[in-house]
């Protein structure tokens, strides 16, 4: 019997290349996500915005009478607010949060009593970098990251004694949609900030349109869906395997003048 795996923000992105490629490898996947995919799928599909309650239980429950159980839950679903924090909006930063920390939250939550009904469930959330590199000018994108970074370790050791596992992966710089997606800042440029802003988010964006592709993400999961046990977390990139690792060893102080100078200067 194929696998059931659920990605929520399988409507673009990563997720969108998750979907495909495990409905590929013979999975039985369900596409999860508020916008609606263009064009005919492979695999089957739900509308739910990951924000509603109400709508992530009916999409469980349309799961649970299809197949009784899930396998595999991968909290894909995320958005990008960018700016400084002087001019960031309370509706801006509970939108974020809503999407990136509360939605995986809720998901995850509602789909426990059907991974529970597999014999090796797993759950693995996208984090990123940006979690454990806080980023100046995407302040509040880094403390969602964060968040999940957070909340999938402290998921971990509770779901243990069920053998349900759990992990969270790290991409650094990805060429997605996710990039136009980002909502822009209300204010770009003043006399106090200058172009710091502009310059910031403009480095930001190039980077992720050289980044890799999101199919390198994808292999990640695909290695830890074939693993008895997972890790952690998992960095995706040699290079930001390394930067984290850096973390550890520099002073705190040398770090943040580092992404200064990057991005904040």
């Amino acid at each position: 019997m194929s696998k059931v795996l659920v990605v929520t923000g399988a409507s673009s992105g990563i997720g969108k290349e998750i979907a495909q490629y495990f409905h590929d490898k013979g999975f039985n996947v369900y596409g999860v996500s508020r916008s609606i995919p263009n064009g005919t799928l492979p695999y089957h599909y739900i509308a739910c915005d990951v924000t509603k309650e109400e709508m992530i239980q009916s999409a469980i429950s349309e799961i649970e009478k299809a197949e009784s159980k899930i396998d595999i839950l991968i909290n894909c679903a995320g958005m990008g607010v960018s700016g400084a924090i002087e001019y960031t909006t309370f509706e801006e930063v509970k939108r974020i949060f809503e999407v990136n920390v509360y939605g995986v939250f809720l998901f995850s939550k509602a789909a426990l009593p059907l991974l529970r009904k597999s014999d090796q469930a797993k759950i693995i959330n996208i984090g990123s970098v940006a979690g454990d590199l806080m980023i100046p000018f995407q302040a509040f994108y880094s403390m969602t990251k964060a968040s999940v970074h957070a909340f999938s370790e402290a998921l971990r050791m509770e779901l243990r004694p069920f053998k349900i596992d759990v992990s969270c992966v790290l991409p650094g710089d990805t060429k997605t949609g996710f990039t136009q997606n980002r909502e822009q800042p209300n204010v770009m440029e003043n006399d106090i900030y200058k172009d710091r802003i502009k310059r910031s988010i403009a480095r930001m964006e190039k980077d992720e349109q050289n980044g890799k592709s999101p199919m390198t993400v994808v292999k990640v999961v695909d290695k830890l869906i074939k693993r008895k046990s997972m890790p952690v977390k998992v960095t995706v990139g040699f290079e930001y395997k390394l930067f984290v690792f850096l973390k550890r060893l520099l002073p705190k102080r040398f770090e943040n003048w580092i992404l200064y100078v990057m991005y904040g200067k």
